[in-house]
């Protein structure tokens, strides 16, 4: 396939590129172990490194503690509001009721938490559009976790695309989310730092 016939393909009928015109031509050109993400319309793609792996995986444990593994997502592809946004969230955890939708995806108004774990190249996507598109998806609880600060940020509350809350705990401590819709205690003594 020629550029020319790749771009045509990824236009909709009103000449606009579409989420899954993009993400069908990345599918075919990512590298194995390579994670895509579309923010604002704008392509990143980052490599699985064992930190980020190590703290997305004690997240998804401590999660199925308490939800049943169908609820409980992990780079998985969700649209969420805003110009051209896909995310493919570190993990995510759908509501009991959330089934997918003709194309087989998740909608983002059945998301009721979703955990990033922060890398250099693409913090400020989690901490600016991303976070201002969960929060107008009002998605309830978001943490942030990030090993380079060694903390981890809970938003919660959303409201007019920001979150009214942000509480901050320092890796060892534990992220109290009792009092939200997740109802769980996150522990951070293991999470590693960079």
């Amino acid at each position: 396939m020629t550029v020319l016939e790749d771009r045509i393909e990824m236009a909709d009928d009103n000449g606009e590129l579409t989420l899954d015109a993009l993400f069908g031509s990345l599918e075919r050109t990512t590298p194995e172990g390579y994670k895509v993400e579309i923010v604002e319309g704008s392509v990143f793609m980052s490599p699985q490194r064992d930190t980020h792996w190590e703290i997305t995986a004690d997240i998804v444990e401590q999660l199925r503690t308490k939800y049943p593994r169908r609820r409980v997502k992990s780079d998985v592809r969700i649209d969420y509001p805003g110009h051209l946004n896909g995310f493919a969230t570190d993990v995510t955890l759908v509501s009991e009721q959330a089934e997918k939708d003709s194309k087989g995806l998740w909608s983002c108004q059945d998301v009721e938490f979703v955990a990033e774990v922060i890398s250099k190249a693409t913090a400020v996507n989690d901490y600016g559009p991303k976070k201002t598109a969960y929060a107008n998806a009002e998605v309830p609880v978001y943490l942030v976790a990030d090993p380079y600060q060694g903390k981890c940020h809970l938003f919660t509350q959303p409201k007019d695309g920001d979150y009214v809350t942000e509480t901050t705990v320092a890796f060892g401590g534990d992220v109290d989310m009792t009092n939200t819709l997740v109802g769980l205690v996150v522990k951070t003594g293991e999470f590693p730092r960079d």
